[in-house]
């Protein structure tokens, strides 16, 4: 596993004439990010003063954000941690962003390609993959839930009913 930056929010925008931001989360929540003193935006180091739960997110606000026209120049703006920030994980835990880019397998062993994606709609998490580019096209994608996946050294097995 490498030390790769994973994106914990992204900023949508401003809140408020004082600073504020308001986030679009992609972890457990806002008291999640309490846990880290600050995060990597866009080559700048931002340091968390607080945030809380707020409209599609959490609304936060860091030391170097002073106003609401530096707030909005940071829109679309990734808040990051090294990989190695996160939590350790229980046993049959993982981290989305240590599944994106795992080959995967058929049982028998054959290579049906890559995960390029991790979604959840409601009732459990589904891997996206995308098979090997054939003839000058890319490849064709297929999801597969993850109760039929398998992780284990560094590669994804899918039963063999979902590896079509």
């Amino acid at each position: 596993m490498t030390d790769t930056p994973v994106t914990l929010a992204v900023i949508i925008g401003a809140h408020g004439v004082t600073g504020e931001v308001r986030l679009k989360l992609f972890g457990e929540g806002a008291e999640a990010l309490k846990s880290y003193e600050g995060f990597d935006a866009a080559g700048r180091r931002l340091t968390l003063k607080s945030v809380r739960p707020g409209p599609n997110g959490a609304v936060a606000r860091f030391a170097e954000i002073g106003d609401r026209s530096a707030a909005e120049a940071l829109r679309g703006t990734e808040l990051t941690v090294p990989r190695s920030a996160l939590p350790p994980l229980g046993e049959g835990e993982y981290y989305h962003a240590d599944l994106i880019g795992l080959p995967c397998f058929s049982g028998d062993g054959e290579g049906v390609g890559h995960i390029v994606a991790v979604e959840n709609f409601g009732a459990g998490d589904i891997i996206e993959v995308e098979r090997p580019a054939m003839g000058g096209k890319s490849g064709k994608r297929f999801m597969a839930p993850m109760h039929a996946v398998t992780i284990a050294e560094g590669r994804a097995v899918i039963e063999a009913a979902f590896a079509v």
